[in-house]
């Protein structure tokens, strides 16, 4: 069974610092379980940022309008949100670090 299939069965729990100015979370691809990460880094007027590192958002395959729901769930500090956000593509989250 790949990792991306027990990551879909068994969904780890996540935590993030409150009030955090950094969260990265790694995900694990459909494809051959490669792994990504997906960064949310607050900008000086305090809104967070979403980018891919060297990845395009679009290769992840969210659902809806997925840019500007993980901008506006993480700046409510909405994470569960912007976790389910995340899963609805062709990718799933293993882990997240924050700061």
């Amino acid at each position: 069974m790949s990792i991306y299939t027990k990551l879909r069965i068994n969904k780890p729990e996540i935590i993030i610092k409150p009030n955090a100015k950094e969260v990265i979370f790694t995900v694990i691809s459909c494809m051959c379980d490669n792994i990504h990460r997906i960064r949310f880094k607050k900008n000086s007027e305090g809104e967070f940022k979403v980018g891919a590192f060297q990845s395009s958002l679009t290769n992840f395959q969210m659902k809806g309008d997925y840019y500007t729901d993980l901008r506006w769930y993480s700046d409510e500090e909405d994470w569960k949100k912007v976790v389910n956000v995340i899963n609805s593509g062709t990718s799933v989250v293993q882990s997240v670090r924050s700061r």
